[in-house]
């Protein structure tokens, strides 16, 4: 199989003819610029780029020489952008070693060492403290109360780092000839690579409550102003859907896969009842899944962490295609719970080694026996996609990553 026909395969619950795997297709499934520096100095790869193309979580752009080593399947549509040495800068990392930013970027630095990014009109949107990896969200634009109409909503959403400061292609969103930009991109993308290209879209509907009036007052929200929040959801529709109908027009045909996101999950459970799920979130998200399934060949991915197994249900009646990070360390998450109740109905795209213990701090020998564990109960019928849960962060041992990806091959090699 082709790695594109691997992960279609997967996704569509047909046994491919080894695990596919991703490092990096998305921004939840990739790896921490400091511990990609790390790893390829660990290979002994010297030249390239280390891009940290998620300035908010600090993520590098995985470059092709890694892609071919590892055996990666997918790729973020973001790495068809921003291709030229002009668009980005030199900058120096956490701990000391050089990578680089896009040219848009210029983070300050305050007298304590902590880093502010700010929007271009000079608002304070995010800080990352003194040896810190990855920026916190400063600013929430709702945090008094809600606007009487939601006119300016798109000027609130850029006045967080979210919306401030993209990833490709919507660093590119002001170009005037942007959808035919999109397109061409796209193509020639799919004509360089026959791995499975993932466009993300996010069309978060509960997060971008949390990112307009702080998760602890939108929460509430929900409780206690249903109405308001349900008109604050139906404004984002309206983005997002038009989001969603360009993108189907755009490349409904070129890309396979369509990230949404929303993190709806806590460690012991979803951040609100089933009820509450199907009344605010669900409709909206079946809305977004029957599109695109309508207007595209694309496959529908949801990134949501957290404990969401009650949620799960109503997700796979919504059209999800695909679940991603798989936080196994979670309450009800168990692998084998989550591949016997939900295995048939959904691919799941993550849950292949634990990223908050094994991998930083186990011995390559732990991450090995852990991963094959996973692979044996992920694996048979398809519908997994080998990825860690979440992004490799910044303290994980290079020698661990190696032994994790040597476990997949190991695998691999075992069940051909």
């Amino acid at each position: 199989m082709t790695h594109r026909e691997r992960i279609l395969a997967a996704i569509e619950h047909r046994e491919p003819d080894r695990v596919p795997i991703d490092l990096g297709a998305m921004r939840s499934t990739g790896i921490s610029a400091i511990a990609y520096g790390n790893l390829k100095r660990h290979l002994g790869i010297e030249g390239g780029h280390n891009r940290v193309y998620d300035v908010v979580q600090q993520l590098a752009l995985p470059e092709d020489e890694i892609l071919d080593r590892f055996g990666i399947d997918a790729v973020d549509f973001a790495r068809a952008f921003n291709r030229e040495d002009s668009r980005w800068h030199e900058t120096t990392l956490a701990d000391g070693q050089k990578a680089e930013y896009p040219a848009w970027f210029h983070p300050e630095v305050a007298a304590d060492g902590t880093i502010i990014a700010r929007a271009k009109d000079g608002t304070d949107l995010a800080h990352m403290p003194r040896g810190g990896w990855f920026f916190d969200q400063s600013n929430f634009p709702y945090l008094e109360g809600y606007p009487d109409d939601f006119r300016d909503l798109g000027s609130a959403m850029n006045a967080t780092p979210w919306a401030a400061f993209p990833t490709g292609p919507w660093d590119h969103a002001d170009a005037p000839d942007f959808w035919d930009l999109v397109r061409t991109r796209a193509l020639a993308l799919r004509a360089s690579t026959d791995r499975a290209i993932m466009i993300g879209v996010g069309c978060n509907l509960f997060e971008w409550g949390t990112y307009l009036r702080r998760v602890d007052s939108f929460l509430m929200d929900i409780g206690s102003e249903p109405d308001t929040v349900e008109r604050l959801l139906d404004a984002l529709m309206e983005r997002h859907m038009a989001t969603l109908e360009n993108v189907c027009r755009a490349v409904g045909d070129v890309v396979d896969i369509c990230q949404f996101g929303d993190d709806l999950g806590t460690n012991s459970g979803p951040f609100m009842s089933p009820a509450m799920y199907r009344r605010h979130i669900k409709p909206r998200q079946a809305m977004l899944c029957d599109y695109l399934h309508k207007h595209s060949n694309i496959k529908a991915f949801l990134h949501s962490c957290g404990s969401i197994s009650a949620l799960l249900p109503d997700m796979i009646e919504a059209g999800f295609d695909v679940i991603n990070p798989v936080q196994t360390s979670c309450r009800h998450m168990e692998p084998d719970h989550l591949k016997r109740e939900f295995g048939r109905d959904i691919c799941f795209w993550g849950g292949g080694c634990d990223t908050q213990r094994v991998l930083p701090l186990g011995t390559p020998e732990e991450v090995r026996a852990h991963v094959l564990e996973r692979l044996e109960i992920f694996a048979p019928g398809g519908g997994f996609v080998f990825n860690t849960v979440h992004n490799i962060l910044a303290d994980v041992p290079p020698r661990n990553i190696v032994a994790m990806y040597e476990a997949v091959h190991e695998f691999n090699g075992a069940v051909a």
